[in-house]
């Protein structure tokens, strides 16, 4: 038996109707009353789309749409002797110039975006957040009457944040805070006489991210207030000792500490 050939996987080649075809004159002027100022240039030929239904291409001579081209479609009706236009676009050719494909708002925006006077909403489903008090998932629900009293009582006790970091949230935080300027991969840690955790200008975080970040409290280095690794380091450590500090000092005009003799004021 012949294998068996399903009607969609065969392409069906049309016709193109002669009436269509001969109709390029048709199709110019209605290129030309759609163009406005853009133009319309040399025919580029035609194609048939379906039964009696043909589109005509035309140059778009504008330098500004560059590789783009009028496309007319005529068509004719059953037992008609001529066509007429069904449509007028102008279409984007192999080499046209066009516009960056378009990227939502949420994934346009970066790390450090949002500045003074912006504001950033968090959406309800945010996968770096997950409900911060006692009441499971139900409790961020909007629609039951139990989680909008639980949430009052949470507000009104201050016995929590609503929302806190899941572990994907510290996940990606960590990632950030390792790659920037506050990591152990660069030329100032490198240049360190030490690393942040054994610098006494260094605040530990509190939860799971202060097992490896902290704050740097010094203000003489470039970190201060902001969040550091632990093995980060700069040449603000608090073990490198200042020339006067490295002295030695000169003894004491009058020795006070003399615990071996029996000594006094008067004598």
């Amino acid at each position: 038996m012949p294998p068996t050939v399903k009607r969609s996987a065969v392409k069906r080649t049309v016709k193109a109707d002669q009436i269509c075809v001969d109709a390029v004159e048709l199709a110019r002027d209605a290129a030309v009353e759609s163009s406005g100022q853009l133009g319309v240039g040399d025919h580029l030929g035609y194609e048939a789309e379906a039964e009696r239904l043909v589109s005509h291409f035309f140059a778009c001579p504008h330098p500004g749409y560059r590789g783009w081209r009028w496309s007319v479609t005529v068509v004719r009706a059953s037992r008609a002797k001529t066509a007429t236009v069904n449509e007028v676009v102008l279409l984007p050719g192999d080499e046209a110039l066009l516009a960056a494909g378009w990227v939502p708002w949420a994934e346009r925006i970066q790390p450090g975006d949002v500045t003074a006077g912006l504001v950033l909403p968090t959406p309800d489903n945010d996968p770096r957040l997950e409900p911060g008090y006692t009441g499971g998932e139900q409790a961020a629900d909007t629609d039951p009457a139990e989680a909008s009293q639980t949430r009052a009582i949470v507000a009104e006790l201050g016995l929590g944040r609503e929302r806190v970091l899941t572990p994907l949230g510290r996940d990606e935080a960590a990632e950030r805070w390792l790659a920037g300027a506050g990591g152990p991969d660069n030329e100032t840690t490198r240049l360190a006489p030490g690393p942040c955790l054994s610098c006494g200008f260094f605040v530990r975080l509190s939860g799971r991210l202060g097992t490896s970040f902290g704050v740097c409290g010094n203000a003489y280095s470039a970190s201060d207030g902001q969040v550091v690794a632990i093995d980060h380091g700069c040449g603000a450590h608090s073990n490198v000792a200042s020339d006067d500090r490295a002295a030695e000092l000169p003894p004491p005009v009058w020795d006070t500490i003399a615990w071996d003799e029996q000594t006094s004021l008067f004598d």
